[in-house]
């Protein structure tokens, strides 16, 4: 209780002759609010309320050398420059890139499909035909058109695996 009375009597003689003193210091108003409160609980654990130290003085240059402190450790941690140009240009250059690589991936994937599971792939995704359409624009039936496409899927799988990139999905198109 003798302690909180003393930082009290403390904060009342001396805050605000301390508080423009770290202000000369530092025009950041939060960073003058956190020294203050950090100098007075130094005062707390370290001052005897019952000693005769010069407080004032004690203050000022504890409070000087948290500022130090504080401008020394900014100075060693980089101060984080953000270019909203260059990160919207660098993220669409990696979209570029992965666009590109997806259609080469996938291009050498159809590449390596057979001429008959190429077709009906082609009909079904990139066409958007349904499994009858394309029966009746390969002329083939619709049965045939679904095993050609399950065995295309399991072919494209092994495909993308061995290219080192993610699978097809093996949902089955509109019937």
């Amino acid at each position: 209780m003798e302690h909180e009375r003393f930082v009290s009597t403390l904060y009342r003689q001396h805050g605000g002759a301390l508080r423009t003193f770290i202000r000369r210091q530092s025009a950041d108003r939060d960073q003058v609010d956190d020294a203050v409160q950090e100098t007075m609980l130094r005062a707390w654990q370290t001052l005897d309320p019952a000693g005769s130290t010069e407080i004032r003085p004690w203050l000022f240059v504890t409070a000087r050398n948290l500022l130090v402190d504080r401008w020394r450790a900014q100075r060693r941690r980089p101060e984080l420059i953000v270019d909203e140009t260059r990160l919207a240009r660098s993220a669409a250059m990696t979209a570029a890139m992965e666009a590109t690589l997806e259609r080469w991936l996938v291009r050498e994937a159809m590449r390596r499909l057979s001429l008959k599971h190429r077709q009906v792939v082609v009909e079904l995704y990139y066409r958007g035909r349904s499994v009858r359409e394309t029966a009746q624009v390969l002329h083939i039936t619709e049965g045939t058109v679904k095993s050609r496409h399950h065995y295309a899927v399991r072919a494209l799988r092994t495909a993308f695996d061995e290219l080192e990139a993610t699978p097809v999905t093996s949902e089955t198109p509109q019937e």
